[in-house]
Parts: C-alpha cells; structure tokens; sequence
C-alpha cells in the first residue's frame, strides 16, 4: 500500500482547514524513524536516511566542526535532529545548520528561533522537490544567508547566497567529477575538497 509519508510528501491535517503551528509539532511522535517538518503550516515526512546520506552528513559536520575548533569565534554548527522555529507555521529540521557568531541570541536551550546563517540539505529520494523548492523559498523568506544542496546521485553541490534584493539565488553549482572545492564567505578559510566529500569507500 501507497504510504505519502515514506516519500516525503505532505501529509493533509485531520482538519484540512487548519494551519499546524508549534504546538502541534510538539505533538508529533520522535520516535518512529521519521523527521516530521511544518512548513506554512503543512505537514511534511520524510524517512529515514539511507547510508549514503548519513557518511555525508557526517563528513560535512566533521570538516567544518575541524574549522570551528580552529575558529572558535566564527560560530557554531549544528546536526539534525534540532528544530529550526521560523515562525509558529514553519518549523523544520535541516541535516546541518551553521549559528554565525553574531546570530547567537536565536539559540535556546530547546531550538533554534529564527534564521541560521546556513542550511544544509543531503538530497534524499523523495525530499527532492521539498529541498530544491519548498524549503528554499521558506529559507528565502526567513533571511537565511546561504543554503547548500547536496546532490549524492551526482556528486554535485547546489550553493545558494542571499542577494541585496533578498532573494536566494544559486551563486554556485559544483561538482566532483570538475574537481571542485566548496567554499563560503560565511567561514573565512573553509575548504571542503568533493573528490574527498563524494569519495566511495
């Protein structure tokens, strides 16, 4: 049988007429595999990470938390699970989420209230359209500054960078095969090699 939740698609309210806020997020189960997402009030699931998601998420956290401990001063980075509140009709769960040091008054002991610097999305099947469009245009609406998207199918990664016009425009698409080097103004000095990021074992 179809399940809309395994494919990470928007599951409709019991009470289609209602926007879900923060209080119903609180509600959702945390202990069922799934990360649960409200965005302009929608319910969205998506499942559970393959392995190929995890060694990625876990190389980005370990190269920029190596900057970090070099740069004590530039911010702090984040691993999902960790809610984002962006208001109480949008609240989601990035893979990764960089807290610049000047934004260090929207961290709380429970969550994080408002805009990170940057998200970090790893492409998953079924997340596709909710990472390149829904998301992107809540990060664009919330002032984040730089959103990345992680392509595994690919070996590729989308860079989006706040504008002066405050949109969120794809400054970068790089990839492996090119030889590429990730970088952000966000971190002075950070470079992430692809060859090594997307390396197989």
């Amino acid at each position: 049988m179809y399940d809309a939740r395994m494919h990470g698609e928007y599951v409709a309210p019991k009470t289609p007429d209602r926007r879900l806020t923060y209080e119903d997020f609180l509600d959702f189960p945390d202990d069922d595999g799934l990360r649960h997402e409200i965005i302009d009030g929608k319910h969205y699931v998506t499942p559970s990470p393959n392995t190929r998601h995890q060694v990625l998420v876990g190389r980005l956290h370990l190269e920029i938390g190596l900057y970090l401990r070099q740069h004590t001063s530039v911010g702090q980075i984040f691993l999902s699970p960790l809610d984002v509140v962006f208001t109480n009709f949008d609240i989601v769960e990035p893979d990764l989420l960089f807290v610049a040091a000047d934004q260090a008054d929207i961290l709380t002991e429970q969550n994080v209230q408002g805009a990170p610097a940057l998200v970090i999305e790893i492409l998953s099947r079924g997340t596709k359209k909710k990472d390149e469009q829904i998301k992107r245009l809540l990060f664009e609406r919330a002032a984040v500054r730089e959103y990345w998207i992680v392509d595994p199918e690919r070996d590729q990664v989308s860079v989006f960078a706040r504008q002066e016009d405050g949109s969120l425009s794809r400054v970068a698409m790089l990839s492996r095969d090119l030889s590429d080097v990730l970088t952000t103004r966000l971190m002075p000095g950070l470079s992430i090699q692809l060859t090594e990021l997307f390396a197989r074992p």
